[in-house]
């Protein structure tokens, strides 16, 4: 017996078909949050055209043409932790391999095919969230994954992460009262014009950054928090 395909996103698609694919997908995540397609399909579905905007921006230089023919790629699958773990202390891949046993983690791998730029940023943008908070130094929990948003919002403008961000005021303010409020939409404000100060993180090729230490590489791509 067939499986059922998977919905797609078609090229250059209506707002109304984004919402109703994301409405789709949102359900499906409720009760499969680790969903290896329809998570991604999500983040397709709503920054669709910031990827088309980032894309067509790197495709006026070389590096930026480069990255999008390659696609190089931070899966799971390629990404040799043992290795990476072998590296000198304080390097990026020495780092990235601790955070992932420290927290518990297992690289991020999806089904979520690549037919197109719009596609590869997406998808681009899913693998690298873990190793943002090595480079930025946000932590994993939930305060520190909400400035991680918030300096992605400012890096690269992608629209989810206003979603998140609307969702954490209301949790915030039943774990921490109203008067944390104000100092909460502080920092998270800083970590925003952080990112808008700093090198649009997205299209760096860590892949080749391994041995690099982590306290250089924050301070080139990253402006001071």
């Amino acid at each position: 017996m067939n499986q059922p395909a998977f919905p797609t996103l078609p090229p250059n698609a209506s707002f109304v078909t984004r919402v109703r694919l994301s409405l789709h997908a949102l359900k499906v995540l409720t009760n499969d949050p680790g969903n290896t397609y329809y998570g991604p399909l999500v983040n397709a579905c709503l920054d669709s055209e910031t990827y088309t905007k980032l894309a067509r921006m790197w495709r006026t230089s070389e590096d930026g043409r480069q990255m999008l023919d390659a696609r190089p790629s931070l899966q799971g699958r390629e990404l040799d932790l043992e290795t990476l773990e072998k590296l000198p202390e304080g390097t990026l891949g020495r780092e990235v391999a601790r955070y992932f046993r420290d927290n518990g983690l297992e690289p991020f791998e999806t089904t979520f095919p690549v037919h197109n730029d719009v596609d590869y940023l997406s998808k681009r943008y899913r693998e690298t969230h873990d190793l943002f908070h090595v480079i930025t130094g946000y932590g994993t929990d939930e305060h520190g994954e909400m400035l991680l948003q918030a300096f992605v919002l400012g890096n690269l403008g992608v629209r989810q992460a206003v979603l998140i961000l609307a969702y954490s005021v209301p949790r915030r303010i039943k774990v921490a009262g109203w008067k944390d409020l104000v100092p909460y939409l502080g920092r998270l404000r800083a970590a925003y014009r952080r990112g808008k100060r700093s090198r649009e993180l997205l299209s760096v090729n860590y892949e080749k950054l391994w041995e690099q230490p982590v306290s250089s590489l924050s301070r080139l791509l990253c402006a001071p928090a």
